[in-house]
Order: C-alpha cells, then sequence, then structure tokens
C-alpha cells in the first residue's frame, strides 16, 4: 500500500527518487516545527511593570530635558537686554544704540526709515507717535532725550488781521482719548487692539492662549503668549486686570483624561502620562499637593499648574 502511494505521488509530481525523498524529508521538518511549541510550553510569568515603569520614567525625563532646552532657548532669545540710559538726540543713533536703549532691531529699523523718509525730529511728542513705540519705554526715555516738548513749528502765530478786540474767541477743549483699564479674562478682540503694538493676529492668539489655559489667573502671564514682544507685555500689563470674582476653569485630576490633561499649555504630552499613571497605580489624589510625590514634576512647573487643578 505505502509502496503504491509511493508510486503514484513520484508519477503525479514526475519527482525522481532523489526529489521524493526530499519531499518527505521537507514534509518532516514542517510537522516538526509545528508541534515543537507543545513541547517547549511554560506557564505565563506574571508580568511585573517596575521595568516597564523604568523606562517610561526616563523617557519622560527625556522629554522634560529636551522641553526645558527648548524654553530656555526661547527665553534667551526673548530675554531683554539692560538698559542704558543717557542723554541722546533721537536724530543722530543707528540701529546698534536705540537697541542699548531698551528697543528691538525691528522698531529701531522703523525708527530709521521714518527719519529717511519725513526728515528729523523736531520735538519729543513727534518722536511719541512712531508706531509700536511702546509708552512705558518712552516714558523712561523722556527727561534723557535731547529735544523740546513740542515742535516749534507748530507753535501759534500771532494774528495780524483786523478782528475786533472785544470779540470773542472760541475754545475748543482738546478731548484726550484714554486706553480705559479692562478685564484680561473677559477682553475681545477689539479692546486687545487698542494696545499698540497689538494687531488682529496677536490679539486672537492671546485669547486662544487664554482659552486653552482656562483663563488668567494673574496678568504676569501675556508674556507667555508666543510671539508677544516684551515691550507689548508691558504695556498690556499697564492697563489690563484680573478680576476678584472671574474664576478660571480648573481640571478635576481624578477624572480628567490624559487627553484633557495634554491639552492644557502648562502640563503637555509627557506630564500628563506622568499624572494618568500615578493614578492608576496608586489610585485617586487625595489632594493636589499629591503631585509632587511624581518625581519628574519640578516645582516650578508645579506653581504654575496648580491654580488650574482641584481634587473632587
Amino acid at each position: 500500500m505505502l509502496k503504491r502511494l509511493l508510486h503514484g505521488l513520484q508519477e503525479y509530481f514526475s519527482f525522481s527518487q532523489r526529489e521524493l525523498t526530499q519531499f518527505f524529508i521537507l514534509i518532516f521538518l514542517m510537522a516538526l516545527l509545528m508541534v515543537a511549541p507543545f513541547f517547549f510550553f511554560q506557564d505565563d510569568v506574571p508580568y511585573d511593570p517596575t521595568a516597564d515603569q523604568r523606562i517610561l520614567d526616563s523617557l519622560v525625563v527625556q522629554l522634560d530635558q529636551q522641553a526645558e532646552e527648548e524654553a530656555a532657548a526661547r527665553a534667551n532669545r526673548y530675554r531683554r537686554k539692560p538698559i542704558k540710559l543717557y542723554r541722546f538726540n533721537p536724530n543722530q543713533l543707528n540701529v546698534e544704540q536705540w537697541q542699548e536703549l531698551g528697543l528691538n532691531k525691528y522698531l529701531a529699523q522703523r525708527i530709521l526709515n521714518y527719519r529717511a523718509k519725513a526728515g528729523d525730529f523736531k520735538s519729543k511728542a513727534q518722536l511719541q507717535k512712531i508706531y509700536g513705540l511702546p509708552d512705558s519705554l518712552f516714558q523712561l526715555w523722556y527727561p534723557y532725550i535731547d529735544l523740546p516738548e513740542e515742535s516749534p513749528g507748530y507753535a501759534r502765530q500771532p494774528f495780524s488781521g483786523s478782528f475786533s478786540e472785544n470779540r470773542p474767541k472760541p475754545e475748543y477743549p482738546r478731548k484726550r482719548w484714554e486706553l480705559q483699564p479692562f478685564d484680561l479674562n473677559t477682553a475681545d478682540t477689539t479692546e486687545l487692539k487698542q494696545i499698540r503694538g497689538i494687531g488682529s493676529k496677536l490679539s486672537q492668539r492671546i485669547i486662544n492662549f487664554r482659552d486653552k489655559m482656562g483663563g488668567f489667573h494673574s496678568v504676569d502671564q501675556v508674556a507667555e503668549v508666543y510671539g508677544l514682544p516684551p515691550e507689548v507685555a508691558d504695556s498690556v500689563r499697564k492697563y489690563a486686570f484680573i478680576a476678584k470674582d472671574g474664576g478660571i476653569r480648573k481640571i478635576n485630576l481624578n477624572a480628567a483624561t490624559f487627553a484633557e490633561l495634554r491639552q492644557h499649555p502648562y502640563i503637555g504630552y509627557s506630564l500628563a502620562r506622568a499624572i494618568v499613571n500615578y493614578r492608576t497605580q496608586h489610585g485617586p489624589y487625595p489632594s493636589v499637593e499629591e503631585l509632587r510625590k511624581i518625581k519628574v514634576l519640578k516645582e516650578e512647573q508645579f506653581q504654575k499648574m496648580q491654580p488650574y487643578l482641584v481634587v473632587q
């Protein structure tokens, strides 16, 4: 029977005797590989998350270090240099000298371009009208500017006509427009754009940052808005305030998901994962202070996050 089967296979596949032998060896090896796992089978070892947790913690530390380096580089880029105050004539300064007085390079070049087109400055008031010049910086310069307060060319000339001396002279008091203080947590783009140096893009960027955080708890936070020049941030701090009853939106540490936590500007991806992992391993947070036990969380980060967190 076996010989007949072998003969039939040899004829059907046109195998030689050697090929037929190799065919059966191949079939035997395949069968051996199929049954091998059953002979070497072992009981499952209980999963120990310690090693994976160490790897995860190390990755979180690396991500935090990278984020800190990027933040430090960004801070150095926008760090304000010390201002050197001395008596100066704005018609004689170059870009570098304007930068020593606290201006950024862009505004310094704008002043030079204005001078090239409109001529020299005749008064302090004329310099103040330069678009984008921070009021706080101009007030700091004021005693040192070597120019008269008002341009002599604008002085009122005596009238030599034949008006009667008894004719009443009409007086039209000039109304001085002043920007009123505004609540930074309720201000819209129209109010924000009243600050010199803030346009449509920057005003919308401030509102988007405010909405992501859940509101400002301090006017100093506006300096963290990406692309907002330091001098413009100073102007916002000058006119803005935070209402005492204007509560900010807080995140419940025991109910928030990873996706909700990572969207907050002060938390991000790596800290959100660490917060959720700690909650999974140790149970609900008894208080916000419990976050201090997370090794990768630094005190500076905790202080920034704390006003936006709550435990319920």
